[in-house]
């Protein structure tokens, strides 16, 4: 998988540059657009799913108060039926075997009858409300009341004990009836001493409880679920609208089993491409689910998107012939210079690219890489040069060699006088000068152990106080793993020199320089301390400054270009995070840190 994933990157890494810069361009264009086109075709799709949520969740809104509405005449109707005491007499009377003459019959026909009868008529939603009586002794006073035969031609007569709602049934009370579905409220009528009397039905067609169940509504299809799970359609029955129906009931009765009343629950199904809305009715103890197919509405978001992007390529086509010519038209200088470079390669050290001048950046290549070939040419001749005066260089080497050992054999010839004439303060200085010129001029390795620059300090020390009439003391204080850390070469010197020229020959008179080395976590610090004139504020950050390179410093040894050089070469040497910090108190001190990381070394290795 790697090497194939290799061979297609080194496949695209040969591809001429006018393309990969067409490509690069169209990239720039086209993924912006892309992802811009994307976000917006995403949110029409979102936009177009959350109207339709947002619409079936507000009308099944509407159907929540209509539906409460005509449950709420349905009981109110029951009521004012259980609570007509004639005709509950009437009931009573029916199951004793009593007999009421016919001018009874009538005053209750014209009074409480007609009530009732009224009381129907000025109710639009309600469809009827009727006395069944629980024998057939008694007078049937149609719409109102009925006999014990007519009960069981109803098809819910098996409901009589329990009572409740019934759900699409057919109202079989007359022969040749229509076939409107409807649902009733079927209430018992008791009495305590004589049983059940008879029963109460207030019906009401199905299409007016749940006129979604019938409404020839675009892509929508309504059903209700009953408590015991019998899925109601009206005009339009779906297979896969009853799955979701059952399911969402289910969901629906279980909060209601908890004691909580469940909300209108409105989503949209992706895989279905549809909105479903479940409204569960307390009162009825059941759940109305509408489901509305919106997959004409998401095709079409689709088939908008689809066309986006084929115009899109179409232009993407297009648009790489012309970059492509543009771009090959901005490169015509750089082509002439690529030929002009393999020739060049071929052996060629004559041929110039077309200069065509140095209005643009091609223009000025063009012209530079003629002076390249120019300046190669004038190096050839360099190197023949070289080469006559390499034996010559060789001599001075060997030369200079000689007048270091010379050097050396001379101050031992001194040391041993001095000696000889009992000077031995003049030896000793005389041995300290040699060692310094032997470490000054031994530069086998760019660094050394700091033990070993400490030395060297030691000896630069001696020889200075040779130059004053007070004495400059040298305190050390370095643990042993400090010690054995490798800095680079005359790196504490120029330090100990600028403590010596701005800090102590000013005060002119005994003192100290301290050198205390500390080890924090993985990198160690070496501070320089003088008890010499210090510096102010200002001189102090003028000096920071120069150390950063902020101002330029000359060679004059007064304005810190020692302190700077040392600065450079540490950060050359471990990098950004370390280096030498100053810090100074006008008539008190100057300290000056210098912070390397902590390496495991052989301490032979640095001695060698």
């Amino acid at each position: 998988m790697l090497q194939k994933q290799k061979k297609n990157w080194e496949s695209i890494k040969g591809v001429k540059l006018n393309i990969k810069l067409t490509a690069i361009i169209l990239v720039f264009v086209m993924v912006p657009i892309a992802i811009l086109s994307g976000i917006m075709f995403f949110n029409i799709e979102q936009s177009t799913i959350n109207e339709n949520v947002s619409y079936l969740s507000s009308t099944m809104a509407r159907r929540q108060d209509s539906i409460r509405n005509n449950v709420d005449s349905i009981n109110m109707t029951t009521q004012f039926f259980l609570s007509d005491e004639t005709m509950n007499k009437v009931l009573l009377n029916a199951k004793n075997g009593g007999e009421y003459t016919t001018k009874e019959w009538i005053k209750i026909y014209r009074n409480d009858v007609a009530a009732l009868e009224r009381l129907i008529n000025t109710n639009p939603v309600l469809g009827g409300a009727r006395y069944y009586a629980s024998t057939d002794n008694v007078q049937e006073m149609m719409p109102v009341m009925y006999s014990a035969s007519r009960l069981q031609k109803q098809a819910w007569t098996p409901m009589l004990e329990e009572g409740g709602w019934i759900f699409d049934y057919k109202d079989n009370l007359f022969s040749g009836g229509d076939n409107t579905p409807m649902m009733a409220l079927i209430t018992p009528v008791t009495n305590r001493k004589y049983g059940e009397l008879g029963v109460i039905e207030a019906n009401m067609k199905m299409e007016t409880m749940f006129p979604s169940l019938y409404e020839n509504v675009a892509g929508e299809i309504s059903c209700f679920v009953t408590a015991e799970g019998r899925v109601i359609f009206g005009k339009n029955t779906n297979e896969a609208v009853r799955k979701i129906a059952i399911s969402l009931a289910r969901q629906m009765q279980e909060i209601a089993k908890k004691g909580e009343t469940p909300d209108i629950k409105t989503y949209y199904s992706k895989n279905d491409k549809s909105v479903i809305s479940g409204m569960y009715i307390n009162e009825l103890s059941g759940t109305l689910v509408s489901v509305k197919n919106i997959s004409e509405n998401i095709d079409e978001v689709h088939s908008q998107r689809n066309a986006f992007v084929f115009w899109m390529i179409c232009i993407l086509v297009v648009l790489y012939f012309l970059v492509n010519r543009v771009v090959l038209n901005l490169l015509k200088n750089f082509y002439d210079v690529l030929r002009t470079i393999r020739q060049v390669r071929a052996g060629n050290l004559y041929v110039r690219a077309t200069d065509v001048g140095r209005e643009d950046e091609m223009g000025e290549l063009a012209h530079q890489v003629n002076r390249m070939l120019d300046n190669i040419q004038t190096l050839m001749q360099q190197n023949i040069d070289r080469e006559i005066l390499a034996n010559d260089s060789q001599i001075k080497a060997l030369q200079n060699q000689i007048n270091a050992h010379f050097i050396y054999n001379v101050l031992e010839s001194i040391k041993m006088m001095a000696e000889m004439q009992e000077e031995y303060q003049i030896s000793d200085s005389i041995t300290s000068l040699g060692k310094l010129l032997r470490y000054s001029m031994k530069w086998n390795s760019n660094t050394v152990l700091v033990a070993d620059e400490l030395e060297y300090i030691k000896n630069y020390m001696a020889l200075i106080n040779l130059r004053f009439d007070y004495v400059i003391y040298l305190s050390l204080n370095i643990p042993e793993e400090i010690l054995s850390q490798k800095i680079p070469k005359m790196s504490l010197q120029p330090i100990i020199e600028n403590a010596i020229i701005h800090g102590v020959e000013e005060i002119a008179e005994d003192t100290t320089i301290y050198i205390k080395g500390i080890v924090i976590d993985s990198d160690c610090i070496i501070e320089i301390t003088d008890n010499g004139r210090g510096m102010n504020e200002e001189e102090l950050e003028m000096l920071r400054k120069k150390i950063a390179g902020e101002i330029e410093t000359s060679g004059s040894s007064s304005n810190g270009i020692g302190l700077k050089n040392v600065e450079d070469r540490l950060k050359m040497a471990y990098g950004p995070g370390y280096g030498i910090e100053v810090a100074a108190m006008e008539g008190c001190y100057t300290k000056v840190s210098i912070k390397i990381p902590m390496i495991e070394i052989d301490v032979n290795e640095g001695n060698s």
